[in-house]
């Protein structure tokens, strides 16, 4: 069996996939890749099927061992990357020799990359998933140093391309656009024109499940709380304290703040690539309701 053997994990490196889909009503979320997109993408390159297991980290600092040869892809944040100590491209198909160390730095910018391994992290699944969900607990506990993870068998097809020519996340202002949220008549016009007119700096108190975001407190028009109700990723919930969180892959299943807007999937791919300091700008689709 192919193993590889992890030598530092950075802030925080897990073993994702494409989720736990269709157990919420059990409370179970679906978790997975934060950036969807991005993981998906890493595993088109090896030639995985997109629900293979990778591993996401967050902020650089893994590095690992290979006791075999390996074929691998890193994606999203924007990280220096090298194979035995020779600087190595993202976003293309690479080789570890056997023995050999991959090393994965400090993007200059985004928040998360994607490193598949050709077969896949081959760790055993947990209600048909092999996702790290740090919320609930379940899934392959955080990646530590000195782990060995097993990779599976390698599938039949052949990577079709050596390199994809795709952008780095910004490291700028984020503009992203939402639609409106089940409870967007619960805020007043001013607090529907303050999402949409001010922006919102990602704080250091955000991590995987969401993140909270510093800005113009948004009024209620409705006092009180509501009865939980279900949650998805991208959904911009508002506490008390006015001041948005934004959900991502392991967001809890329900909640009792009201959502003013929420984010298309491909939109919470580019917000879970934000960094601490980041600001966002939040746009209304067209045509869509009061947020228009």
């Amino acid at each position: 069996m192919t193993e590889l053997r992890i030598l530092t994990t950075g802030p925080l490196t897990t073993v994702q996939d494409l989720g736990r889909t269709g157990a919420a009503h059990i409370g179970v979320g679906v978790s997975g890749a934060a950036d969807r997109g991005s993981f998906r993408l890493a595993n088109r390159l090896v030639g995985n099927p997109e629900e293979y297991a990778g591993l996401e980290i967050t902020l650089g600092g893994l590095s690992l061992r290979a006791d075999h040869p390996l074929t691998v892809a890193l994606t999203g944040a924007d990280c220096p990357l090298t194979v035995n100590d020779c600087a190595a491209a993202p976003n293309a198909v690479l080789r570890v020799p056997a023995g050999g160390v991959l090393t994965v730095g400090t993007p200059s910018h985004g928040a998360r990359g994607y490193l598949a391994i050709r077969g896949g992290v081959d760790v055993d699944p947990v209600l048909d998933s092999r996702a790290t969900d740090t919320l609930s607990g379940l899934g392959p506990p955080p990646v530590r140093p000195g782990d060995v993870l097993p990779v599976g068998p390698p599938p039949p097809e052949f990577p079709l391309v050596d390199t994809a020519p795709v952008p780095s996340p910004p490291e700028g202002d984020l503009v992203l656009t939402v639609t409106p949220g089940p409870r967007a008549d619960w805020f007043t016009g001013e607090a529907l024109a303050t999402l949409l007119g001010a922006g919102y700096r990602v704080t250091p108190e955000s991590d995987r499940v969401g993140m909270r975001l510093d800005g113009p407190p948004l009024e209620r028009r409705h006092g009180g709380e509501l009865p939980s109700e279900g949650m998805v990723a991208g959904a911009l919930q508002v506490p008390p304290s006015g001041r948005p969180t934004l959900f991502l892959a392991d967001h809890p299943v329900t909640g009792g703040y009201p959502v003013i807007a929420v984010l298309r999937s491909a939109e919470v791919d580019r917000a879970a690539q934000a960094r601490p300091g980041q600001r966002l700008w939040f746009r209304a689709e067209r045509g869509r309701g009061p947020l228009s």
